[in-house]
């Protein structure tokens, strides 16, 4: 039981020295950046963010106070 748990610590450890590799030993490392906005690619095709997104598209009003009257209004005559 002891040899599973050491083995299994082991290998853990293991991975998170692999996962961190560039950022334990690479001076001035850090995790790639791995959003959508992150990426030039991405940014060329007009890919963005869905959060950024939504919030961009709530942030605008469909249709202003007085363009909603004009339509109502219309819509009666």
């Amino acid at each position: 039981m002891l040899n599973t748990v050491l083995i299994t610590l082991l290998i853990v450890a293991i991975c998170i020295v692999l996962l961190g590799f560039k950022i334990f030993f690479v001076k001035g490392g850090k995790f790639p950046n791995g959003h959508v906005s992150g990426s030039k690619a991405m940014r060329d095709r007009g890919v963005g963010c869905v959060q950024s997104q939504d919030r961009e598209a709530q942030r605008k009003s469909r249709f202003s106070i007085d363009e909603l009257e004009k339509t109502l209004n219309n819509s009666m005559n």
